[in-house]
C-alpha cells in the first residue's frame, strides 16, 4: 500500500495553507466574522424586504412583439386577468343562481387590484352550450407575478362565497395558481437529516458528520440572505432561493466533506491537528478551489443564452457555489481548530483499533474494484457506456415548455378551474393563441375579420372570436382557441402553421401583419430561443473546462474524455427526466419538461461532475508524479477517493432526491434531474468508466503537445508540484 501524501512538502505554503492555517490559529475570530455576516445579511434583507420579480421578455420573438404592440396600443389584452368559473349541473342562468352571481361580481369588483369584472351573463360565449359551466372575468391592475397574495386571497374567499344549491366556484389564472402552491421548507430539511446520517456512517462521529453541514448552513444562509438584498438591484425569481438551497446545500457540503475527508487522511498518517489542517486544504482546498470555478464557469455560461429569466437565478446560484467555495477554505478550517484534538484522538484511535483486529486498509475494496476494472477495461467502458446511451435515448424526444394549472395540484382551485373550462369550452380554451393584426389595406378591424374567417376554417383550431380592436383602431387581437390543450404536441405544431402558412397567406391578401402571441405562444418562442443559443452555451461551457483541466493536468486526453462523459451523464439525466415527467413513468402527471430546466440542469451537473473528475483524477496524478506508474496511480487513486466519492454522491443525491417532496413540479423535475445525473457521474462513470478509461489510455493519458504546453499556463494542484 503507498502513502497517501507526498513525502516532500513545498518551501513556502500556498495561498490555500497559509489561508487554512490563518483560520485555524485564529479559529474564534474566523467563526466571529462568519456568524457576524451571517447575522448582519439577514438583518440587513429583513429590514428591507424582498423584491423577487420574473422577467420573461423574449426580445427578438414574435410573442414578444405582439405584446409589445398591444402595449403600445393600449389594448385592455396586454394586461392580465383572473377567471371567475362557475358550474352547476342545472345551469347558471336560472334567477336566483344569477341574483347570487352578479352581487357576488359586484363585490369582487370594488376589491383592490382589481379594474374590471366582464360578467357570463353579458356576453353568450363566457356560457358553455349547456349552460353548466360559465366564467367572469376579472381585469387586474398589475401582472400576475405581482399580484400581492392577500389580494388573491380576498378575490378567492369573495368569489366563493356565492357557491351554494349546487354552484361551484373556482379561481382561475396564473395570479391564481399561488393558492395551490404550500410551504416547501420540509424538502431541505429531509436532505440534510439524510446527509447527516450518511456523514455519521462515514465518519463515526456526530460531531465530525455536523462539520460539513454546518459549513454549508453558513454558506447557504448568507448567500440567500445576500440575495434578498441583491433582489432590489437584479431581477431574481421567486423560486431562485429554492434553487439556491438545492444547489448549495448539496456543494457546500461536498465541498467541505473532500476537505474533511483529506483531513483525516492526514490525522490518521501522524500529523498533529494544526498540521494536518494546512496539508488538507494545500491538496483538497485546490481540488475545491478548480471545482468550484468549474461549476461557477459553467453558470455564468447561461449569461451567453440573453433570457433575461435565466441570469438572475444563474448569478444567484453561481454566487451561492462562490460563498459556499469560500466558506470551505475558510471556515471548516476554523472549526477543525476548535475540535482538532478531539478528532486526532477518535480517528487515530480507530484507525489503531482496526489495525489491530486485523481489518482490511481503508480503501482495499476500492482497490480490488480497480483492479477487476483493469483487467477487462474495455469490456467495462463498452457495457457502462451503451447502458447510459440507453438512459439518454429518450431525450431525444424531449418537449419544452411550462407547467401551467392542469399541472397543479388535484382539488386545487387552479387546477379545478383549469378542468371546468376544459369540460365547458374545450381542452384548448386555457391555452388561447392570441392574433395580433397591425394595419391592412382596409384597416385593422377588416384584416382581422379576415383573420378569423381563416382561423375558424384552420383544423387545430376550435373557434375564433370576432376582432376587438384597441381604442385607436390600429391594431385588432383575435382569439384562437385550439381543439388541443396549450401542452399538447398538436398546439405546438398548429403555431408553427399558422406563423409559417396560414397567416403569411393571409398578410398577402390583406397587406396586414399578422402576429401570434399568447402564452402558449410565448412558451414555443422561450423554447425555440433555448434550442437556438443551446450550442454556442455548450460550447462556451465545455470549451472553457477543458482549457481548465487541460492547465490543471498537463494533458490533453484527460480534459476530452471528462467533457464527452459529463454530457453522457448529462444526458442519461435529461432522459430520465422525459421518461418519468414528459410520459408520465411511475403515474407522475405527465407534461412538458419546464423550458429552461435543460441548460439550468446542463450548467450546474456539467460543474459538479467536474467536482469528482477533478478530485480523482488529481489523487491519480499525484500518484502518477510520484510512481510514473500509470496502471497502479489509477488503483491508487481510486483506493483514496472511492469512498469519499460515494459519500459525496449520495449526500448529494439525497438533498436533490429530497426535493421530490416540493409541491413545485420545477423542483421536483430539478431535483430529480440531478438526482439522477449525480448517481450516474458518481457511481457508473467516476467508479467505472474513469478507471477503465485511464487503464486502455496509460502513459498517454498525461500527453500534452510542446506548443500547447508553452501556451497553457502551469497550474500546481498538488503539493511539491512545480508551478
Amino acid at each position: 500500500m503507498t502513502t497517501a501524501t507526498t513525502p516532500r512538502a513545498p518551501s513556502r505554503p500556498g495561498v490555500f495553507a497559509r489561508t487554512a492555517g490563518w483560520a485555524h490559529r485564529r479559529r474564534w475570530l474566523a467563526l466571529g466574522l462568519w456568524l457576524a455576516v451571517l447575522v448582519g445579511v439577514w438583518a440587513a434583507a429583513s429590514a428591507t424586504g424582498d423584491d423577487y420579480r420574473e422577467d420573461y421578455s423574449l426580445p427578438g420573438t414574435e410573442s414578444q412583439e405582439a405584446a409589445d404592440l398591444l402595449a403600445a396600443h393600449g389594448s385592455a389584452q396586454a394586461g392580465d386577468t383572473l377567471d371567475i368559473v362557475l358550474a352547476r349541473d342545472a345551469g347558471i342562468e336560472d334567477p336566483a343562481t344569477r341574483e347570487r352571481v352578479e352581487a357576488m361580481l359586484a363585490e369582487v369588483a370594488g376589491l383592490p387590484a382589481v379594474t374590471q369584472v366582464r360578467s357570463p351573463y353579458e356576453d353568450a360565449s363566457a356560457v358553455s352550450e349547456d349552460a353548466g359551466v360559465g366564467y367572469a372575468t376579472v381585469v387586474l391592475d398589475v401582472p400576475s407575478e405581482q399580484m400581492e397574495l392577500a389580494d388573491t386571497e380576498r378575490i378567492f374567499e369573495a368569489a366563493t362565497g356565492a357557491e351554494g344549491d349546487g354552484l361551484r366556484v373556482e379561481l382561475g389564472g396564473d395570479a391564481a395558481r399561488v393558492l395551490a402552491e404550500e410551504e416547501g421548507g420540509g424538502a431541505e430539511g429531509l436532505g440534510i437529516m439524510a446527509a447527516l446520517v450518511i456523514l455519521v456512517l462515514l465518519f463515526g462521529t456526530v460531531i465530525a458528520a455536523g462539520l460539513p453541514i454546518i459549513t454549508a448552513l453558513f454558506a447557504v444562509g448568507s448567500t440567500i440572505g445576500l440575495i434578498v438584498l441583491l433582489s432590489h438591484v437584479f431581477t431574481i425569481a421567486d423560486y431562485t432561493p429554492y434553487t439556491m438551497m438545492l444547489v448549495g446545500l448539496g456543494v457546500g457540503i461536498d465541498y467541505a466533506l473532500l476537505s474533511f475527508a483529506r483531513y483525516r487522511q492526514e490525522l490518521v498518517n501522524g500529523s498533529p491537528p494544526a498540521e494536518a489542517t494546512t496539508r488538507a486544504m494545500d491538496a483538497a482546498g485546490r481540488t475545491v478551489f478548480f471545482a468550484g470555478c468549474t461549476v461557477i464557469l459553467a453558470l455564468l455560461g447561461l449569461v451567453a443564452l440573453g433570457l433575461g429569466s435565466l441570469q438572475g437565478l444563474a448569478l444567484s446560484v453561481a454566487l451561492t457555489v462562490l460563498v459556499t467555495m469560500i466558506a470551505s477554505l475558510t471556515l471548516l478550517p476554523a472549526l477543525l481548530g476548535v475540535f482538532g484534538a478531539r478528532f486526532a484522538r477518535q480517528f487515530t484511535a480507530r484507525a489503531a483499533k482496526r489495525a489491530a483486529r486485523g481489518k482490511a486498509p481503508e480503501g482495499t475494496l476500492w482497490r480490488r474494484l480497480g483492479t477487476a476494472v483493469q483487467r477487462r477495461p474495455l469490456a467495462a467502458l463498452v457495457t457502462a457506456v451503451v447502458l447510459l446511451g440507453a438512459l439518454a435515448a429518450p431525450a431525444l424526444s424531449l418537449r419544452l415548455g411550462f407547467a401551467d394549472a392542469g399541472n397543479d395540484a388535484a382539488g386545487s382551485t387552479s387546477r379545478e378551474a383549469y378542468d371546468l373550462l376544459s369540460e365547458g369550452f374545450g381542452p384548448g380554451f386555457n391555452g388561447p393563441l392570441v392574433v395580433v393584426t397591425d394595419g391592412g389595406d382596409a384597416g385593422a378591424r377588416q384584416a382581422a375579420g379576415a383573420a378569423t374567417e381563416a382561423l375558424n376554417g384552420t383544423p387545430g383550431i376550435q373557434a375564433a372570436t370576432p376582432p376587438v380592436p384597441t381604442e385607436d383602431g390600429e391594431v385588432a387581437t383575435v382569439f384562437a382557441f385550439p381543439a388541443s390543450s396549450p401542452q399538447d404536441e398538436a398546439t405546438s405544431d398548429l403555431v408553427a402553421e399558422l406563423r409559417d402558412e396560414v397567416l403569411p397567406a393571409l398578410s398577402a391578401e390583406t397587406g396586414a401583419d399578422y402576429l401570434v402571441g399568447g402564452a402558449t405562444a410565448a412558451t414555443e418562442d422561450y423554447a425555440g430561443k433555448v434550442a437556438e443559443r443551446m450550442p454556442l452555451f455548450i460550447a462556451i461551457v465545455v470549451g472553457l473546462s477543458v482549457l481548465l483541466l487541460m492547465a490543471v493536468f498537463r494533458s490533453v486526453l484527460i480534459p476530452l474524455k471528462a467533457a464527452l462523459l459529463n454530457l453522457l451523464s448529462i444526458g442519461a439525466a435529461l432522459g430520465a427526466m422525459t421518461l418519468v415527467f414528459q410520459e408520465g413513468m411511475f403515474g407522475v402527471e405527465a407534461g412538458p419538461i419546464e423550458a429552461f430546466l435543460p441548460v439550468m440542469i446542463f450548467a450546474i451537473v456539467f460543474g459538479l461532475s467536474m467536482d469528482y473528475e477533478i478530485f480523482l483524477v488529481s489523487r491519480i496524478h499525484e500518484e502518477w508524479e510520484r510512481t510514473k506508474d500509470a496502471s497502479l496511480a489509477v488503483r491508487e487513486g481510486l483506493a483514496h477517493t472511492g469512498s469519499v466519492i460515494t459519500a459525496a454522491g449520495a449526500i448529494m443525491i439525497v438533498v436533490f432526491a429530497a426535493f421530490l417532496a416540493s409541491p413545485d413540479r420545477m423542483l421536483q423535475q430539478m431535483g430529480f434531474g440531478m438526482a439522477v445525473a449525480i448517481f450516474v457521474d458518481a457511481v457508473i462513470i467516476r467508479c467505472l468508466i474513469v478507471p477503465a478509461a485511464m487503464q486502455l489510455m496509460g502513459r498517454r493519458a498525461w500527453w500534452l503537445p510542446s506548443p500547447l504546453a508553452r501556451a497553457l499556463p502551469r497550474v500546481r494542484l498538488e503539493r511539491g508540484q512545480e508551478s
